[in-house]
Protein backbone atom coordinates (compact mmCIF):
# COMPACT_ATOMS: atom_id res chain seq x y z
CA UNK A 1 0.00 0.00 0.00
CA UNK A 2 1.21 3.40 -1.00
CA UNK A 3 1.53 6.41 1.81
CA UNK A 4 -0.87 8.40 0.16
CA UNK A 5 -3.33 5.62 0.18
CA UNK A 6 -2.29 5.01 3.48
CA UNK A 7 -3.14 8.47 4.65
CA UNK A 8 -6.46 8.01 2.70
CA UNK A 9 -7.73 5.20 4.72
CA UNK A 10 -6.51 6.67 8.00
CA UNK A 11 -8.67 9.65 7.17
CA UNK A 12 -11.71 7.76 6.55
CA UNK A 13 -11.36 4.91 9.00
CA UNK A 14 -12.46 7.99 12.42
CA UNK A 15 -15.91 8.51 10.08
CA UNK A 16 -16.26 4.96 9.86
CA UNK A 17 -15.64 4.27 13.70
CA UNK A 18 -18.04 6.81 14.74
CA UNK A 19 -20.94 5.15 12.72
CA UNK A 20 -20.10 1.42 13.73
CA UNK A 21 -19.88 2.66 17.46
CA UNK A 22 -23.22 4.98 17.34
CA UNK A 23 -25.48 3.60 14.52
CA UNK A 24 -24.47 0.08 13.28
CA UNK A 25 -23.88 -1.59 16.83
CA UNK A 26 -26.81 0.35 18.36
CA UNK A 27 -29.14 -0.26 15.46
CA UNK A 28 -27.94 -3.74 15.66
CA UNK A 29 -29.49 -3.96 19.13
CA UNK A 30 -32.43 -2.69 18.52
CA UNK A 31 -32.84 -5.23 15.76
CA UNK A 32 -32.25 -8.12 17.71
CA UNK A 33 -34.76 -6.56 20.32
CA UNK A 34 -37.02 -6.65 17.82
CA UNK A 35 -36.95 -10.01 16.59
CA UNK A 36 -37.32 -11.36 20.45
CA UNK A 37 -40.34 -11.35 22.52
CA UNK A 38 -41.49 -9.77 25.62
CA UNK A 39 -40.94 -11.29 28.90
CA UNK A 40 -41.41 -10.32 32.67
CA UNK A 41 -38.09 -10.44 33.21
CA UNK A 42 -34.59 -8.27 33.09
CA UNK A 43 -33.77 -7.47 30.58
CA UNK A 44 -37.37 -7.63 29.76
CA UNK A 45 -37.32 -9.45 26.42
CA UNK A 46 -36.31 -12.84 25.41
CA UNK A 47 -33.63 -14.29 24.17
CA UNK A 48 -30.74 -13.81 26.15
CA UNK A 49 -27.73 -14.69 24.59
CA UNK A 50 -26.02 -16.98 26.86
CA UNK A 51 -22.06 -15.87 25.98
CA UNK A 52 -20.87 -19.19 27.77
CA UNK A 53 -23.08 -21.33 25.37
CA UNK A 54 -20.65 -22.25 22.52
CA UNK A 55 -22.22 -22.75 19.66
CA UNK A 56 -24.88 -24.73 20.69
CA UNK A 57 -25.90 -21.34 22.59
CA UNK A 58 -25.30 -19.47 19.90
CA UNK A 59 -27.96 -22.11 17.40
CA UNK A 60 -30.67 -22.04 20.47
CA UNK A 61 -30.27 -17.91 20.65
CA UNK A 62 -30.73 -17.69 16.74
CA UNK A 63 -33.64 -20.32 16.22
CA UNK A 64 -35.33 -18.23 19.18
CA UNK A 65 -35.25 -15.07 17.54
CA UNK A 66 -38.82 -14.62 14.98
CA UNK A 67 -40.90 -11.84 13.09
CA UNK A 68 -43.76 -11.98 15.15
CA UNK A 69 -43.51 -8.51 16.06
CA UNK A 70 -43.39 -7.03 12.53
CA UNK A 71 -46.46 -9.44 11.43
CA UNK A 72 -48.57 -7.72 14.32
CA UNK A 73 -47.08 -4.42 12.72
CA UNK A 74 -48.07 -5.28 9.26
CA UNK A 75 -51.83 -6.48 10.49
CA UNK A 76 -52.78 -3.91 13.21
CA UNK A 77 -54.00 -0.83 11.71
CA UNK A 78 -52.73 1.41 14.89
CA UNK A 79 -49.63 1.08 13.16
CA UNK A 80 -50.46 1.57 10.03
CA UNK A 81 -52.38 4.39 10.55
CA UNK A 82 -49.30 6.14 12.86
CA UNK A 83 -47.16 5.63 10.58
CA UNK A 84 -48.99 7.00 7.18
CA UNK A 85 -50.12 9.78 9.51
CA UNK A 86 -46.20 10.73 10.52
CA UNK A 87 -45.69 10.33 6.46
CA UNK A 88 -48.38 12.99 6.12
CA UNK A 89 -47.78 15.55 9.06
CA UNK A 90 -43.83 15.24 8.21
CA UNK A 91 -44.59 15.88 4.32
CA UNK A 92 -47.08 18.59 4.67
CA UNK A 93 -45.03 20.35 7.44
CA UNK A 94 -41.79 20.60 5.14
CA UNK A 95 -44.38 21.46 2.06
CA UNK A 96 -44.91 24.55 4.12
CA UNK A 97 -41.56 25.00 4.96
CA UNK A 98 -40.18 25.03 1.91
CA UNK A 99 -42.33 27.95 0.91
CA UNK A 100 -41.73 30.06 3.93
CA UNK A 101 -37.96 28.97 4.05
CA UNK A 102 -37.47 30.02 0.57
CA UNK A 103 -39.10 33.55 1.26
CA UNK A 104 -37.22 33.79 3.78
CA UNK A 105 -33.59 32.84 2.52
CA UNK A 106 -34.42 34.80 -0.11
CA UNK A 107 -35.25 38.07 1.75
CA UNK A 108 -31.92 37.37 3.74
CA UNK A 109 -29.99 36.75 0.94
CA UNK A 110 -30.97 39.91 -1.07
CA UNK A 111 -31.04 42.47 2.12
CA UNK A 112 -27.91 44.29 2.55
CA UNK A 113 -24.38 42.75 3.35
CA UNK A 114 -24.55 44.51 6.75
CA UNK A 115 -27.69 43.41 8.06
CA UNK A 116 -27.32 39.25 6.53
CA UNK A 117 -25.18 38.41 10.06
CA UNK A 118 -28.08 39.92 11.90
CA UNK A 119 -30.82 38.18 10.16
CA UNK A 120 -28.86 34.99 10.25
CA UNK A 121 -28.55 35.69 14.30
CA UNK A 122 -32.13 35.94 14.64
CA UNK A 123 -32.84 32.50 12.67
CA UNK A 124 -30.49 30.90 14.83
CA UNK A 125 -31.78 33.00 18.41
CA UNK A 126 -34.04 29.88 18.94
CA UNK A 127 -31.77 27.31 19.46
CA UNK A 128 -30.03 29.03 22.78
CA UNK A 129 -33.46 28.22 23.92
CA UNK A 130 -34.44 24.92 25.02
CA UNK A 131 -36.71 23.13 22.82
CA UNK A 132 -39.48 21.88 25.33
CA UNK A 133 -39.83 25.52 27.05
CA UNK A 134 -40.61 26.53 23.37
CA UNK A 135 -43.11 24.04 23.01
CA UNK A 136 -44.90 25.08 26.47
CA UNK A 137 -45.23 28.70 25.26
CA UNK A 138 -46.87 27.93 22.28
CA UNK A 139 -49.33 26.20 24.24
CA UNK A 140 -49.47 29.68 26.45
CA UNK A 141 -50.64 31.39 22.80
CA UNK A 142 -52.57 29.02 21.07
CA UNK A 143 -54.70 28.27 24.02
CA UNK A 144 -58.98 28.91 23.92
CA UNK A 145 -57.28 32.31 26.68
CA UNK A 146 -54.11 32.38 25.54
CA UNK A 147 -52.70 34.92 23.17
CA UNK A 148 -53.24 34.41 20.10
CA UNK A 149 -57.29 34.32 20.60
CA UNK A 150 -57.19 36.93 23.15
CA UNK A 151 -55.71 39.39 20.04
CA UNK A 152 -57.98 37.95 17.43
CA UNK A 153 -60.85 39.28 20.13
CA UNK A 154 -59.69 42.85 20.58
CA UNK A 155 -59.53 43.21 17.35
CA UNK A 156 -63.19 41.85 16.64
CA UNK A 157 -61.94 39.30 14.11
CA UNK A 158 -63.56 36.06 16.00
CA UNK A 159 -67.06 36.51 17.92
CA UNK A 160 -65.48 33.17 20.06
CA UNK A 161 -62.34 31.78 20.66
CA UNK A 162 -60.62 29.25 18.36
CA UNK A 163 -60.13 26.17 19.29
CA UNK A 164 -56.64 25.53 17.96
CA UNK A 165 -54.56 23.54 21.09
CA UNK A 166 -55.21 20.12 20.71
CA UNK A 167 -55.34 19.91 16.75
CA UNK A 168 -53.83 19.02 13.98
CA UNK A 169 -53.11 22.21 12.50
CA UNK A 170 -51.16 22.73 16.38
CA UNK A 171 -49.36 20.26 15.80
CA UNK A 172 -48.28 21.83 12.32
CA UNK A 173 -47.70 24.52 13.82
CA UNK A 174 -45.64 23.53 15.89
CA UNK A 175 -43.74 21.61 13.57
CA UNK A 176 -43.09 24.55 11.19
CA UNK A 177 -41.79 26.78 14.12
CA UNK A 178 -39.36 24.19 15.30
CA UNK A 179 -37.78 23.11 12.42
CA UNK A 180 -37.61 26.16 9.82
CA UNK A 181 -34.30 26.90 11.23
CA UNK A 182 -33.11 23.83 9.28
CA UNK A 183 -34.90 25.18 6.42
CA UNK A 184 -33.67 28.45 6.06
CA UNK A 185 -30.26 27.86 7.00
CA UNK A 186 -29.04 25.95 4.02
CA UNK A 187 -31.49 27.73 1.50
CA UNK A 188 -29.88 31.05 2.73
CA UNK A 189 -26.41 29.46 2.70
CA UNK A 190 -26.87 28.62 -1.39
CA UNK A 191 -28.81 31.80 -2.26
CA UNK A 192 -26.37 34.01 -0.49
CA UNK A 193 -23.23 32.22 -3.13
CA UNK A 194 -25.01 32.83 -6.19
CA UNK A 195 -23.38 34.95 -8.99
CA UNK A 196 -25.85 38.30 -9.20
CA UNK A 197 -24.62 38.18 -12.49
CA UNK A 198 -26.72 35.85 -13.75
CA UNK A 199 -29.83 37.79 -12.28
CA UNK A 200 -28.77 41.34 -13.69
CA UNK A 201 -28.25 39.00 -17.46
CA UNK A 202 -31.85 37.43 -17.20
CA UNK A 203 -33.10 41.18 -15.89
CA UNK A 204 -31.21 42.45 -19.55
CA UNK A 205 -33.19 40.03 -21.68
CA UNK A 206 -36.48 41.11 -20.60
CA UNK A 207 -37.13 38.95 -17.28
CA UNK A 208 -39.04 40.35 -14.39
CA UNK A 209 -38.18 40.06 -11.14
CA UNK A 210 -40.83 37.04 -10.25
CA UNK A 211 -40.00 35.39 -13.39
CA UNK A 212 -35.59 35.76 -12.76
CA UNK A 213 -36.78 34.62 -8.90
CA UNK A 214 -38.53 31.11 -10.75
CA UNK A 215 -36.06 30.46 -13.75
CA UNK A 216 -32.67 31.69 -12.10
CA UNK A 217 -32.36 31.60 -8.57
CA UNK A 218 -34.81 28.67 -7.51
CA UNK A 219 -33.05 25.80 -9.92
CA UNK A 220 -29.63 26.96 -8.43
CA UNK A 221 -30.79 26.96 -4.80
CA UNK A 222 -32.47 23.35 -5.59
CA UNK A 223 -29.58 22.10 -3.36
CA UNK A 224 -30.08 24.06 -0.58
CA UNK A 225 -33.74 23.34 -0.51
CA UNK A 226 -32.98 19.21 -0.90
CA UNK A 227 -30.83 19.55 2.60
CA UNK A 228 -33.74 21.60 4.04
CA UNK A 229 -36.43 19.27 3.12
CA UNK A 230 -34.25 16.31 4.23
CA UNK A 231 -33.18 18.03 7.74
CA UNK A 232 -36.70 18.81 8.36
CA UNK A 233 -38.53 15.80 7.29
CA UNK A 234 -36.58 12.95 8.37
CA UNK A 235 -36.47 13.83 12.44
CA UNK A 236 -40.38 14.93 11.71
CA UNK A 237 -40.76 12.05 11.45
CA UNK A 238 -40.35 10.58 14.59
CA UNK A 239 -41.34 13.54 16.31
CA UNK A 240 -43.03 12.98 19.86
CA UNK A 241 -42.90 16.50 22.01
CA UNK A 242 -44.74 18.51 19.48
CA UNK A 243 -47.53 15.78 19.25
CA UNK A 244 -47.56 15.16 22.23
CA UNK A 245 -48.43 18.32 23.83
CA UNK A 246 -50.26 20.43 21.06
CA UNK A 247 -51.95 17.42 19.45
CA UNK A 248 -55.01 15.94 20.48
CA UNK A 249 -55.59 12.33 21.68
CA UNK A 250 -56.57 10.94 18.06
CA UNK A 251 -53.22 12.67 16.95
CA UNK A 252 -51.45 9.52 16.12
CA UNK A 253 -47.13 9.70 15.23
CA UNK A 254 -44.90 6.93 15.31
CA UNK A 255 -42.98 8.60 17.80
CA UNK A 256 -45.97 8.69 20.16
CA UNK A 257 -46.43 5.13 19.39
CA UNK A 258 -42.91 4.44 19.92
CA UNK A 259 -42.95 6.33 23.59
CA UNK A 260 -46.42 4.36 24.32
CA UNK A 261 -44.60 0.94 23.88
CA UNK A 262 -41.51 1.52 25.96
CA UNK A 263 -42.73 2.97 28.72
CA UNK A 264 -46.69 1.99 29.02
CA UNK A 265 -46.46 -1.06 27.56
CA UNK A 266 -43.11 -2.05 28.53
CA UNK A 267 -42.72 -4.30 25.16
CA UNK A 268 -39.45 -3.39 24.08
CA UNK A 269 -39.47 -5.83 21.27
CA UNK A 270 -42.43 -4.18 19.51
CA UNK A 271 -41.08 -0.54 20.27
CA UNK A 272 -37.92 -1.87 18.88
CA UNK A 273 -39.82 -3.07 15.63
CA UNK A 274 -41.33 0.45 15.56
CA UNK A 275 -38.22 2.28 15.52
CA UNK A 276 -36.89 -0.44 12.72
CA UNK A 277 -39.76 0.73 10.90
CA UNK A 278 -39.57 4.36 10.95
CA UNK A 279 -35.56 4.30 10.28
CA UNK A 280 -36.50 2.25 6.88
CA UNK A 281 -39.62 5.17 6.48
CA UNK A 282 -36.85 7.77 6.78
CA UNK A 283 -34.01 5.78 4.85
CA UNK A 284 -35.91 6.20 1.78
CA UNK A 285 -35.44 10.01 1.18
CA UNK A 286 -31.66 9.65 1.93
CA UNK A 287 -30.99 7.12 -0.63
CA UNK A 288 -33.38 9.39 -3.33
CA UNK A 289 -31.56 12.36 -2.06
CA UNK A 290 -28.06 10.95 -2.87
CA UNK A 291 -28.95 9.43 -5.94
CA UNK A 292 -29.90 13.03 -7.12
CA UNK A 293 -26.54 14.25 -5.75
CA UNK A 294 -24.84 12.30 -7.29
CA UNK A 295 -26.35 12.17 -10.65
CA UNK A 296 -26.29 16.20 -10.92
CA UNK A 297 -22.74 15.77 -9.88
CA UNK A 298 -22.48 13.70 -13.02
CA UNK A 299 -24.01 16.27 -15.18
CA UNK A 300 -21.62 19.02 -13.90
CA UNK A 301 -18.85 16.88 -14.50
CA UNK A 302 -19.93 16.64 -18.15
Amino acid sequence: MTRSRLLDALVRLPPWLWLSAFFLVPFAITLKISLSEAATAMPPYLPVLDWKGGLEGWSTFLEALHFQNYETLAGDALYRDAALSSLAFAGTATAILAGVGTALAYAMARAPSRWQPLLVALVVVPFWTSFLIRVYAWIAILKPEGLLNAALLRLGLIPAPLEILNTQGAVLIGLVYAYLPFMVLPLYAVMSRLDPTLREAAADLGAGPTRVFWTVTLPLSAAGLRAGALLCFIPMCGEFIIPDLLGGSDTLMLGRVLWSEFFSNRDWPLASAVAVVLLVLVVGPIVLFRGDARKAGAEAAR
